[in-house]
Parts: structure tokens; C-alpha cells; sequence
């Protein structure tokens, strides 16, 4: 992970929701999704504990403590932190926020949780083997015993075979906003740089925002190998034509 991810959360911060067609339903029903497949996996009590270990501006978090959990939620980055915890506060429930690195978990937050959630495609920014291996390690340490992994991430076993150089503009507000990406691509595959781009339209003058970060194209089976190699069982692909969700899931169980 290098310093581009933590300047592009911070700077992003402010319009992270932008990108939404409708943020405060995502937030409700990407709660509602993560809980069906939480429940699928965990008898779920009144007490479930949960951490969002990739929170951003609380979209999942939010989204969970909305429906019971017992949420606690850190990211790398303070300005996301920041905006999560007043979007809470907006919305009256109660959710512990830190700011922690997926590699340092054990060291950055107290305690074990029945559930480890990294959502939006963030473990992807661990470009590094070694990192991706700590990462998971971290998570494992987390979790309670019989606890549950659930990662979503871009489904780059497609991606990685088109290596598409944007994504299709969406217009939101009547076109008065413009959401796309640029995607360039590392000459192996491997990598790619994302270029966010916020267009809005305000007096009859347009504005343009970029932001821009790295990622790697992380397949399935590289996810599972470090999967099994942190001690994770039972580890369960679940598509968006199952799921629901937008991007693939995975889940695991520490034994």
C-alpha cells in the first residue's frame, strides 16, 4: 500500500458520496445484503460485534449499527474517519471509529469481533504479497473463534482478462453530475491506477474533481491461497447474481 491510497481517502473524503446515486440507500441496502449473508453464516444475537476495518465514510458500518450490530470501524484514513463518525452521529447510532491499517490491527484495535467486514474493493490497495498475507493474519487475530471473514472486492477475474480503460459515465441530478473512472493499466496486468472523476454542474458552470489511487488486480484463487495460508476454512465465493451486492463477496471462518 503506498501513500496514494491514504491521500486519495482524505482528499475524497468530502464527496465520497457523490459517487452514489442515492448514498443514503446504498447505506440501507447494503446493510440489508451484508446482514442476509451474515445470517446465512452466524446466528446472529443481539450483541453481534462487528468490525469495519476498511470503513471510509461509513457506508457498511452505518448501515449495520442501523439493523443491531455492535459496530466498531477504523480506516486508514482520518478525514474518512472523520465524516463517518458525523454521518453517525446524523443518524444516531452509536459505532466505536479508530484509525488503523488492515497490517497493524492486532496493535491499532482491542478485542475480537464475531465478524471482520472489508467492503468497496479496499483490500485491493495491498499491492504487496507480503502485505496481503499480514493483512489477513490481522483479520484472523481479530475474529472470536467460529468468527466470520466477509470481503467484497471488484471481480478481477473478468477485469483482468478485458483490462477495460474506463468505466460508463452515470448521470445523477438530471446530468447535472457526472460520475466516471479512468483506468490505466500497469503494462503486466497486474496493477492499475484509478482516476476518479466528479463532474457537477452548478449555476450553468461546470466543475471538475480528480482524485487518484492504485490498485491490483487481485484474483479469486490469489485470494484464497492467502486465505488458507492465514488459517481461514469454509471460504465461499458469493457473485452479485446471489448475493445482491455489487461486487463480489467472500467470506471464511477462523475454526
Amino acid at each position: 500500500m503506498n501513500n496514494s491510497v491514504l491521500r486519495f481517502y482524505d482528499e475524497i473524503a468530502d464527496d465520497y458520496h457523490l459517487i452514489f446515486h442515492d448514498w443514503n440507500g446504498a447505506i440501507a441496502r447494503q446493510g440489508e445484503i451484508l446482514d442476509r449473508l451474515i445470517q446465512s453464516k452466524l446466528t446472529r444475537t443481539s450483541n453481534t460485534t462487528l468490525l469495519d476495518c476498511s470503513c471510509g465514510i461509513g457506508t457498511q458500518a452505518i448501515g449495520l449499527a442501523q439493523l443491531g450490530y455492535n459496530v466498531s470501524a477504523t480506516d486508514i484514513s482520518p478525514a474518512s474517519v472523520r465524516r463517518a463518525e458525523e454521518e453517525a452521529i446524523a443518524r444516531g447510532v452509536k459505532i466505536n471509529f479508530g484509525v488503523a491499517d488492515f497490517r497493524t490491527l492486532d496493535q491499532d484495535v482491542q478485542g475480537s469481533y464475531d465478524v471482520v467486514l472489508s467492503a468497496d474493493n479496499a483490500i485491493p490497495h495491498l499491492l504487496a504479497d507480503e502485505d496481503l498475507r499480514t493483512a489477513f493474519a490481522n483479520f484472523h487475530t481479530k475474529l472470536n473463534q467460529n468468527g466470520l471473514l466477509a470481503i467484497t472486492i471488484r471481480d478481477y477475474d473478468e477485469l483482468s482478462i478485458e483490462k477495460l480503460p474506463s468505466t460508463q459515465p452515470r448521470l445523477f441530478d438530471g446530468g447535472k453530475r457526472i460520475v466516471f473512472q479512468v483506468w490505466d493499466w500497469a503494462q503486466d496486468g497486474k496493477t492499475y491506477t484509478v482516476n476518479q472523476f466528479i463532474l457537477q454542474e452548478n449555476n450553468e458552470e461546470w466543475s471538475t474533481k480528480h482524485y487518484r489511487t492504485e490498485y491490483r488486480a487481485l484474483l479469486r484463487e490469489e485470494v484464497n491461497e492467502v486465505l488458507s495460508g492465514a488459517g481461514f476454512t469454509d471460504i465461499e465465493w458469493h457473485l452479485p447474481e446471489q448475493s445482491g451486492y455489487y461486487q463480489p463477496i467472500v467470506t471464511a471462518r477462523k475454526p
